[in-house]
């Protein structure tokens, strides 16, 4: 008997011990935080941060490619023109022409011209909206400025013959509609700010305004020669008349302003 009792005390032992043991609550567990309260990961920061670039890349590139040549900037501008103005000349580049009043210059107040640069384009641009931006607005004469972007290779790499090619298809069709034509010479660089990698642009620019003025010659054109009223030593702007080396501010557009007015006169 007395075997069984130890036997029956000792199981009442381990049964009020588990019974202790199930009875006492859990060690407090690590506190959760709300995941929407909680830090974001500099990881998940970054990739928050690039998602949002190539978005805005994408939308970018998805607006240049639905008006690659821009026909929407001066679309409404060309449309509320008068039909003909005597003595109406088109200031046609990029943005040395755009800029030609916020750089610093005078656009021949009281003149009858109309300046139809757009920052940044290149004679294939140029040659894509050349029958809205300047046949429709029938002037007597364009001025046309260009050829330094497709240098810089703003919209990929272009030979000397493609730039050519597109001059003369400015020109063809300037002279099927009876527009005299200036071709204004590629104002001097040494280099480009926004792509320093570009090399030789001197001499580029150089061979360039050598075909512009044998092309001139060739087909009787007007060729206006900025770059040697403009060129230092080196093949770049000379000191003082530019913002950065490439565009003219107000001392170089006094330069280029009495040049293109004698140009626009000769041919009269």
């Amino acid at each position: 008997m007395r075997w069984m009792v130890g036997v029956v005390a000792a199981g009442m032992a381990m049964s009020m011990t588990t019974g202790a043991q199930t009875s006492v609550p859990p060690p407090p567990a690590a506190q959760v935080t709300n995941p929407a309260a909680a830090p974001t990961p500099p990881a998940a920061q970054v990739a928050s941060g690039s998602e949002a670039k190539m978005e805005a890349d994408n939308a970018k590139m998805k607006a240049e490619l639905q008006d690659w040549a821009q026909l929407g900037r001066y679309r409404e501008a060309d449309q509320a023109l008068p039909a003909e103005a005597a003595g109406r000349v088109v200031f046609y580049g990029d943005s040395i022409t755009d800029a030609w009043e916020y750089n610093g210059g005078s656009f021949f107040p009281g003149k009858p011209y109309v300046n139809r640069g757009i920052s940044g384009q290149t004679t294939p641009q140029m040659l894509v909206r050349f029958r809205q931006d300047v046949v429709a607005l029938h002037p007597e004469t364009v001025v046309i400025l260009a050829g330094t972007n497709d240098i810089a290779g703003n919209t990929g790499p272009s030979t000397l013959e493609m730039i050519e090619d597109n001059f003369k298809g400015m020109v063809e069709i300037a002279q099927a509609n009876g527009i005299r034509v200036i071709l204004a010479s590629t104002l001097p660089a040494a280099q480009y700010p926004w792509r320093p990698s570009v090399a030789g642009v001197p001499q580029t620019i150089e061979a360039l305004n050598a075909w512009l003025k044998d092309y001139c010659g060739q087909e009787k054109l007007t060729y206006l020669d900025y770059w040697t009223a403009m060129a230092g030593p080196d093949g770049g702007m000379k000191p003082g008349i530019s913002k950065d080396g490439v565009h003219p501010n107000a001392a170089g557009y006094a330069i280029m302003q009495p040049m293109a007015e004698a140009a626009i006169a000769a041919g009269k």
